[in-house]
C-alpha cells in the first residue's frame, strides 16, 4: 500500500525512475545479472546491503572470479560512486527543466516589457514599473541557479575507489591508480583525497543549491498567489471554469492551487539543508549517521524540486493577465506615485533635493483620498 505522497502524487516519471531500486542496483552492478529479489533475500540475512549486494555478484561469477570480488573496495566506494551517477542523471533532468523555465520567462519578459504596473515596496504603491521587468528578475535568477547546479554537479559528482579508511593499502602500490581507472570506467573524475567516504561538504552544497532552486520557486509562486488576490487580480493561474473545483463549499472559488504547492513543497526541500549540513561532521574517518539520512534526502529532494519545476513550467505557460486590473491598479493613487518623478524634475530645475523631498511629502494628499473605497 502506497504511504509516501511521492509514490502517488508528487514528482515526475523521469526522475522517479532515476531513484527506483532496480536503477540503483544497476548503478552499483549489472542488473543482467545481479537481481534485486535475490540481493534482498541475503540482506535479510547480513543486514548489510553492501556485503548483500558482494555476494550476489559472487554468486553469478565464472571460473573463481567471485573470489576477487569488493577485493581492496569499502561499501562507501560503492555507495559513492553510484550516488555520484545517480546525482549527476538528476542533475541532467533538472538543468534542462531550468532552461527550459528560463525561456518561458525571457518570452514573457518580451511580450510584457511594455505592460506598465504598479511596483510594491512594504506590499505599499511605490512606483511604476513593467511586468516585462519581473519576468525578466525570474529570467536572470534562474540563469543563475542554473550555473550554480553545474558547478555543484562538478564538486559532487565524483568517483572513488580507496578502500577502507580512503589509504587504497589493500590495493597496494597500483591504488591510487586503480582509483583514477574506477572513476574512468564511469565517466566521473576522481576523488582527490577521501577517508572512506566522499566528504559531505559536497552533498551540502547540492542540496543547498537544490533549495535554492525551490526558494526561487517558492518567491515565483508567492508573487502570482498574491497578485491573484481578489483586491488585486492583476494574474493568475489558468482555471477551467467548466472541469476544476476551487472550493469544496464555495462555487465562486478560484483558489491558486499550483502556485501554492509549489511554495509548500519548497519547504520540504529547503528542510534538507539541515540534514546535509549535519552530514558533514562524522566521527573519525567516518561513521553511519549520514547513510540513513541520506537514503531519504537524496531521492526526495531531487524528486520535489523537479517536480515544484515542472508546476513552475505549468504555472508560467498558463498565466492570465487581468489588463483592466492592472491599469486601475496602476491609477489607483491618482497619481501619487509620481511623487519621486515630481521630486526630481524640482531638483534638475535647482531646488535642493532635501528641500524638494519635504515639499512634495508636505502636500502630498492624505490617505483617506486614495484609499481603495474609491
Amino acid at each position: 500500500m502506497a504511504i509516501h505522497p511521492i509514490e502517488f502524487r508528487y514528482g515526475t516519471p523521469e526522475m522517479k525512475k532515476i531513484w527506483e531500486e532496480e536503477n540503483k542496483l544497476q548503478k552499483m552492478s549489472n542488473t543482467n545479472f545481479v537481481k534485486l529479489e535475490r540481493m534482498k533475500e541475503i540482506e535479510a540475512e547480513t543486514n548489510h546491503d553492501i556485503a548483500a549486494l558482494s555476494k550476489s555478484i559472487t554468486e553469478v561469477c565464472e571460473n573463481g572470479a567471485g573470489e576477487y570480488v569488493h577485493f581492496g573496495a569499502t561499501s562507501n566506494d560503492i555507495v559513492d560512486s553510484s550516488n555520484s551517477l545517480l546525482i549527476h542523471d538528476s542533475i541532467e533532468v533538472l538543468k534542462e527543466k531550468l532552461e527550459r523555465l528560463t525561456k518561458i520567462m525571457l518570452k514573457l519578459a518580451e511580450e510584457n516589457k511594455m505592460k506598465v504596473c504598479i511596483g510594491r515596496t512594504h506590499g505599499q504603491h511605490a512606483l511604476p514599473t513593467t511586468y516585462g521587468m519581473k519576468f525578466g528578475i525570474w529570467a536572470d535568477e534562474l540563469h543563475r541557479q542554473y550555473v550554480r547546479l553545474e558547478n555543484a554537479e562538478a564538486n559532487v559528482c565524483i568517483g572513488m575507489m580507496d578502500g577502507a579508511v580512503g589509504t587504497t593499502a589493500a590495493l597496494g602500490e597500483q591504488g591510487w591508480e586503480i582509483h583514477k581507472s574506477v572513476a574512468e570506467i564511469l565517466g566521473l573524475p576522481a576523488a582527490t583525497i577521501t577517508n572512506q567516504v566522499v566528504q559531505r561538504d559536497n552533498h551540502v552544497e547540492f542540496i543547498s543549491v537544490l533549495a535554492n532552486i525551490a526558494s526561487t520557486l517558492d518567491k515565483i509562486g508567492l508573487e502570482i498567489r498574491s497578485l491573484q488576490r481578489t483586491e488585486l487580480m492583476e494574474v493568475g493561474e489558468y482555471f477551467d471554469p467548466e472541469k476544476q473545483v476551487g472550493s469544496s463549499t464555495m462555487p465562486h472559488k478560484m483558489n491558486p492551487i499550483t502556485a501554492e504547492r509549489i511554495c509548500g513543497v519548497a519547504r520540504i526541500v529547503k528542510s534538507y539543508v539541515n540534514a546535509a549540513l549535519d552530514n558533514n561532521p562524522l566521527w573519525h574517518e567516518r561513521d553511519l549517521t549520514n547513510s540513513s539520512c541520506e537514503r531519504i534526502m537524496f531521492p526526495e529532494s531531487c524528486i520535489l524540486t523537479d517536480y515544484i519545476l515542472n508546476l513552475t513550467i505549468k504555472l508560467m505557460n498558463n498565466l492570465v493577465f487581468y489588463d483592466e486590473n492592472i491599469e486601475r491598479n496602476l491609477n489607483l493613487t491618482n497619481g501619487l506615485i509620481m511623487a519621486e518623478r515630481l521630486m526630481a524634475e524640482l531638483t534638475r530645475a535647482g531646488m535642493g533635493k532635501q528641500t524638494a523631498y519635504g515639499i512634495v511629502r508636505k502636500n502630498k494628499p492624505i490617505r483617506k483620498n486614495y484609499c481603495l473605497a474609491n
